[in-house]
């Protein structure tokens, strides 16, 4: 074909309506916010030109209702806002996909002025919404100009009539005949769900009838709160305004430990309130739950994209006039302004932390236990965040004191300098730690496979420093090494089962221990991440290496001479005071196997009974 044709892409209504009707949204629900929406916008622009002196209505009580007619099978929604003409209604409502929103604005306002509380929809196609439930959809509606009242009616398969109205009063009513396959959306108990879902903080007054619940003028009340608390400045905001919305949100009676009130402005323009919920014990769900509002108009339910992984625990709200009102996952992953947001949250996260820990450290202390593993995996995570806290790190010892990491090895330098001593079970390492306690070493408590994984990320980032636990390095307890018994040595690795068991002797600064266990840290964090792959993977015989121990012998104990001397004399004896020592330092170090408990017990009932 040598001639050059242009031309423009054509819609046929009657391929169209039914992919409106099926496709248009993935929720049907979301109709009826965006019907609402647009009554919303109406009074938002009548407000607008009264405002600029451009309208000549002094109407003021503004409101939207919406009304449930089961008998007649109607939903409508209905605003004393902008109206139209009939010249209005057949550009804007006549034709698919030409938003009256979009020449608002470009008529009189700026575009940053509508993503700041303006107008909601833009693309003209949030009104068909209304087909994918109704038969038929009606539309009354009469200008602010005095025009005359204009009566619009359009069936399931896109022919319309137009004709004048009867409407007196200034405003539009969109009236939806509900299909018979959609009789759910008949029931006023559904329809309010879906006004508290998605209309709850929209910036007009809505109000519900049910055509059955009468209720006295005076006791009539909006559904919705016009004025949230996120859209309000922090200042004006006190501790119980956030409890409440908080518990109205997301129906949870607890209190949050703590909240984050966000109004960031140009260039990234979002609001929000974030909180740090209370988890009561380790089983329950640590997902939090962050809705996402685009003008005070609900978007989507736990918008993972928007919060960084390491920060899923947050519930909380974030209205965002510069995304979409209907936006998908996929756009969310790739949009800049959605990655500018996430981090200015860790941000406002980071610096939230920071201003407890420096002018309510009390608080901040009483709440690290609930917020400990999320910090630490951000810190792993995110090396920003991580330098943003690193001095608020806290770390919580086993006298009940915490200290931040700096001020424990500031405090360490007389006797353990550059090394932090922790213990993984309080009450199984209690004897290391009363031996590290007597000596005036504090040690700190690790509760959670996740800490060792958080004190090998903090040894990379502060040079020298090193994280070991109570029975890793026992040098900071003991004098110098000196040769161990042989024959003792050998009686030890007999009764442990293990020839090659490594042991050594040293004067342990208590002499009432006389032997102990010691484990390397290297291998005991190796056998850490097996148990987290374990955890991980599902795989509950996974392959385990083994741990490198040595026996440790206090040669500053005299219950080892008297053991030295009576392996001369009574071999038998001194094989079973040897096996009891043993299983009493295994039991101090961990758990006892099933084996080891049997023969602990029944050694001990037997040198019991030769006591007598």
């Amino acid at each position: 074909m040598s001639e050059k044709i242009k031309g423009g892409i054509s819609v046929d209504r009657e391929n169209i309506f039914p992919i409106i009707k099926k496709w248009l949204y993935s929720e049907k629900d979301i109709f009826l916010r965006e019907i609402v929406s647009n009554a919303t916008d109406a009074i938002t622009k009548l407000k607008r030109l009264q405002s600029l002196g451009e309208a000549k209505s002094e109407q003021g009580d503004f409101r939207i209702d919406v009304r449930l007619d089961r008998v007649a099978k109607t939903l409508s929604v209905e605003d004393n806002g902008i109206g139209m003409t009939g010249d209005e209604l057949k550009k804007y409502i006549c034709s698919i996909a030409l938003s009256g929103a979009v020449d608002f604005i470009n008529k009189y306002e700026s575009t940053e002025d509508s993503a700041k509380g303006g107008i909601i929809g833009h693309f003209g196609l949030g009104f068909y919404s209304a087909f994918m439930v109704s038969e038929r959809v009606e539309i009354e509606t009469r200008s602010h100009t005095g025009a005359p009242a204009v009566h619009w009616v359009c069936s399931a398969d896109g022919d319309y009539e137009i004709e004048a109205g009867e409407r007196e009063s200034i405003g539009t009513e969109v009236i939806l005949h509900i299909d018979e396959d959609e009789a759910e959306y008949l029931n006023a108990a559904r329809i309010r769900a879906m006004l508290d879902k998605y209309c709850a903080f929209m910036p007009v007054p809505i109000y519900f009838d049910d055509s059955e619940e009468k209720k006295e003028a005076s006791a009539e009340a909006p559904i919705n709160d016009v004025s949230p608390l996120w859209q309000r400045p922090a200042s004006e905001c006190t501790d119980d305004d956030y409890k409440a919305f908080y518990t109205k949100v997301f129906g949870d009676h607890r209190e949050p430990l703590f909240q984050i009130h966000i109004n960031a402005d140009y260039p990234l323009n979002f609001r929000g309130i974030l909180y740090f919920p209370r988890i009561t014990n380790q089983y329950e769900s640590i997902e939090g739950q962050v809705k996402l509002y685009y003008n005070q108009v609900f978007v989507a339910d736990n918008i993972k994209e928007v919060i960084p992984d390491y920060l899923l625990m947050l519930k909380g709200v974030l209205d965002c006039p510069e995304l979409p009102l209907n936006v998908s996952r996929s756009y969310l992953q790739t949009n800049s302004y959605v990655a500018k947001v996430s981090a200015h949250i860790v941000k406002k996260v980071a610096d939230k932390l920071i201003s407890l820990s420096k002018n309510e450290r009390e608080r901040y202390e009483a709440v690290w236990n609930d917020i400990k593993t999320f910090v630490e995996y951000a810190a792993i995570r995110d090396k920003k965040f991580r330098d943003r806290i690193k001095d608020h790190l806290l770390l919580h010892l086993t006298d009940g004191s915490y200290k931040t990491i700096d001020e424990y090895l500031e405090n360490a330098k007389q006797t353990n300098e550059n090394t932090i001593y922790y213990t993984t079970d309080k009450a199984a390492q209690a004897q290391y730690v009363a031996l590290f306690e007597a000596r005036g070493i504090a040690v700190c408590e690790f509760d959670s496979l996740l800490d060792t994984q958080f004190a090998t990320a903090e040894e990379m980032a502060r040079e020298g420093v090193k994280f070991l636990r109570v029975d890793a390095d026992l040098g900071a307890l003991t004098g110098e090494e000196s040769e161990a018994d042989k024959p003792l040595a050998d009686l030890f690795c007999e009764v442990s089962g293990n020839e090659k068991l490594n042991v050594k002797q040293h004067a342990l600064t208590d002499s009432d221990v006389p032997v102990i266990i010691s484990v390397s840290e290297e291998s005991r964090r190796m056998d850490d991440m097996m148990k987290m792959y374990r955890m991980t993977n599902g795989e509950e015989g996974a392959f385990s290496l083994p741990l490198d121990t040595t026996l440790i012998l206090n040669s500053n104990a005299p219950l080892l001479g008297r053991l030295s001397a009576l392996l001369n004399e009574d071999r038998a004896r001194a094989k079973a005071l040897a096996a009891h020592l043993y299983r009493l330092a295994l039991l101090s170090h961990r758990k006892l196997n099933a084996d080891e408990m049997s023969s602990f017990l029944s050694d001990s009932y037997r040198l019991l009974a030769e006591l007598l």
